[in-house]
């Protein structure tokens, strides 16, 4: 089932049935439910007695296949690390996805990448004919993990693709797709859920404090979820701490602090706290961290206007290698230096 805020996504959707685009790109914020969204629609397109509205009926042989995870004419491609979250589990699907080059190298860290591999398993299956005479609907999310080698080895296929295939692409960073990838399919824009509908949703889940968790979040009620049960918040807390003291930061506790926390983690709470910086600066409103909107309002008048800048475009780089092997200590010694120096 999608969720109860992608309603409306759903039935606009509908207009596009008897055209459907061979590639569908359905992009938006991260932790809104693209992936669960994507995956509902492949198996309404999928379904052997679709409902009026174009739902999955979840009754007939096909729907029976696609919940088992074994239809024969779908396939999800997801990067590794994501294979449980994608409820990825049988061999099949693992062999298509990973790839017979994966094979004998389990004890290393699950790929955040999808590889040319994966790509390769994923053209012989469009190759073949469908088993049900009906469309074959294949899954990739996020696109944007596509390496450089399997974004390629896609892009003949998306130009070219068999008939009565359906790409179904997601993705959070449509800004870090190849333009090649983009030209070839149909944007979709998926909406964000409205703050009301989100906070009564996250109530109903047992989370307590919704409203600031979906701030924090961004608006994304999936995301917020997640925040409520983050086993790191306690260093979060601590974190956003050291930036609200301003020129009082102390650079080497944070890298000593968080060195082995996820790079990217990090720069995100760094990234929303520099936003809501920026936006205090020109008179608007916090955003993501409105319960600290006192030690904004000071550390907004403090920061030199020159130095701010240079600083959010060194978190923007710092974005862009952010899943490369690197000395997290380093990385975050530098990055909170750069920070206290906005007060120099």
């Amino acid at each position: 089932m999608i969720y109860s805020w992608q309603a409306d996504d759903w039935n606009r959707l509908q207009q596009l049935r008897g055209h459907w685009p061979h590639a569908l790109l359905l992009h938006g914020q991260a932790g809104i439910g693209k992936l669960r969204f994507a995956q509902h629609l492949a198996q309404g397109l999928l379904c052997e007695a679709q409902q009026p509205n174009g739902e999955p009926c979840s009754a007939c042989v096909a729907c029976n296949w696609f919940t088992q995870g074994n239809h024969p004419d779908y396939r999800i491609v997801v990067p590794e690390a994501l294979a449980a979250e994608a409820g990825i589990g049988n061999a099949a699907e693992e062999k298509a996805d990973k790839g017979d080059g994966d094979e004998g190298k389990k004890t290393r860290a699950p790929s955040k990448e999808i590889k040319i591999e994966q790509v390769r398993g994923l053209l012989d299956f469009v190759g073949v004919g469908s088993h049900r005479g009906g469309a074959r609907v294949v899954v990739l999310a996020p696109a944007e993990a596509l390496n450089v080698a399997a974004a390629n080895a896609l892009l003949k296929t998306l130009e070219e693709p068999p008939a009565g295939v359906v790409f179904l692409m997601v993705s959070a960073r449509i800004d870090r797709l190849l333009p090649t990838i983009i030209s070839r399919c149909r944007q979709w824009p998926m909406t964000l859920p409205a703050p009301a509908a989100a906070t009564e949703w996250l109530t109903a889940q047992g989370v307590a404090q919704a409203p600031a968790l979906l701030a924090e979040a961004g608006g994304a009620p999936l995301a917020a979820l997640a925040l409520a049960s983050d086993e790191n918040r306690t260093l979060r807390d601590w974190t956003l701490k050291q930036l609200a003291a301003g020129p009082e930061c102390d650079a080497f506790a944070c890298g000593e602090a968080l060195q082995k926390l996820p790079v990217p983690l990090v720069l995100g709470w760094l990234q929303r706290w520099m936003y809501d910086l920026l936006a205090q600066r020109t008179a608007g409103a916090p955003r993501y961290f409105p319960q600290a909107s006192v030690a904004l309002t000071r550390c907004a008048a403090q920061a030199d206007a020159n130095a701010f800048a240079r600083f959010i475009r060194t978190v923007t780089r710092q974005r862009a290698v952010e899943n490369h092997p690197l000395n997290a200590r380093l990385v975050f010694e530098e990055l909170f230096i750069g920070y206290r120096e906005l007060f120099a």
